[in-house]
């Protein structure tokens, strides 16, 4: 046998040796640690329908797991990247800048500086105008949410998330219905 040949069988039996004296719980450990959180980011508006002429409430909400935080938009520290929104709309429909909530500031262990952060259910608000002379019909918002999350040890690669917001535009003297109230506030 050649030199090359006894080399990569030692090397493959030295593989098989270690996965089968290793603890079993140790792999998974590990994977759990790489595993980043599923978070979800979903859009919402204040009425099911957008009349010409007029402002309609958007919101962009992040559900965060237990036990994970994004950054904020605005950093407390000079590492990290922020939370960020970036809105495309239709022509001649325009978009307000988004109001970030304050972060929460915590100091975690893997940093000697606090950092403000986002946790649970951060609700990230901008409002819509419709011009009066927009045609009525069905139309679609874009946003793309970057975010990064990380635990109280760990940050995990940045993540960009597409988000459709469809719309229906419909007259000035049509009637709409608020809804998501848990977002923008329920009227009494």
């Amino acid at each position: 046998m050649t030199k090359k040949i006894i080399l990569q069988r030692a090397l493959l039996c030295s593989l098989i040796a270690v996965a089968l004296i290793a603890p079993a719980n140790s792999f998974t450990s590990a994977a759990v640690l790489t595993q980043a959180p599923n978070i979800s980011a979903n859009g919402f508006f204040s009425a099911d329908k957008a009349q010409r002429g007029r402002t309609v409430q958007a919101a962009i909400v992040l559900d965060i797991p237990q036990g994970f935080h994004v950054n904020a938009n605005k950093l407390a520290g000079k590492f990290g990247i922020p939370t960020t929104v970036k809105i495309d709309a239709p022509e001649g429909v325009r978009v307000s800048a988004v109001n970030y909530p304050r972060g929460v500031v915590r100091k975690l262990g893997f940093s000697n500086e606090p950092l403000a952060l986002y946790e649970g259910r951060p609700v990230l608000r901008f409002n819509v105008t419709v011009p009066a002379n927009y045609k009525t019909g069905n139309t679609e918002l874009k946003a793309r949410v970057r975010y990064q999350a990380c635990n109280d040890e760990v940050c995990y690669p940045p993540v960009n998330r597409d988000i459709k917001l469809p719309l229906t535009i419909v007259g000035a003297n049509e009637s709409v219905k608020r809804i998501n109230g848990e977002y923008f506030g329920r009227r009494k």
